[in-house]
């Protein structure tokens, strides 16, 4: 689910930040530039984990700030396809469930991946029906899910007023399957 990954980047220290010890300025302009932000094909930045090098300190003519070329590490959020997660689950509607991880919320589980035979109800809750039991899918309960695709969909040029947020992480999960599903199923 977390990685290690190596980065290399030109940094530009600001002016102001040069009072800092460098070590400290050059982590603070690496955790604005990188945290919560998702790098194509390699996922979530979660954290600055270590800076391996700091090489440079050029002042290009007519900036004032010195750019570093920085090698450092970042834990990244990637989970692999197969591995399986528990999460929260947040929504349910006609195409399927919703799901957050608390620090991530763009995981759908579309309704031909839930449990089968599964309906939806009038209450716009799913309901598993496993041998004449009928389990449903509540609001805010722990679902354990199993990742079966993930996708990093092209920055838009233009989003339509009323277009749902932009997602440049989606994961796909499934509860098709032993032990998956709500956690309060599998209890005992």
């Amino acid at each position: 689910m977390f990685c290690l990954s190596v980065i290399q980047h030109d940094l530009r220290l600001p002016p102001h930040l040069l009072s800092l010890s460098l070590h400290k300025a050059i982590r603070g302009q690496l955790e604005r530039l990188f945290l919560d932000k998702v790098i194509s094909n390699l996922g979530l930045c979660v954290s600055v984990y270590d800076i391996q090098s700091v090489e440079g300190g050029f002042i290009f003519p007519g900036d004032g700030a010195s750019t570093y070329k920085v090698v450092f590490r970042l834990v990244m959020f990637r989970p692999f396809v197969g591995e399986v997660l528990i999460g929260k689950l947040e929504a349910s509607s006609e195409s399927g469930l919703k799901v957050s991880l608390g620090f991530f919320n763009d995981i759908h589980i579309p309704r031909h991946l839930l449990q089968q035979p599964c309906t939806l109800g009038k209450d716009g809750v799913w309901t598993w029906d496993y041998s004449g039991s009928l389990l449903s899918l509540d609001i805010d309960e722990q679902i354990r899910f199993r990742v079966s695709n993930i996708k990093y969909p092209p920055i838009p040029v233009r989003q339509e007023e009323d277009a749902k947020p932009f997602a440049p992480m989606e994961i796909t999960g499934d509860i098709y399957g032993d032990g998956l599903g709500l956690v309060s199923w599998w209890e005992e």
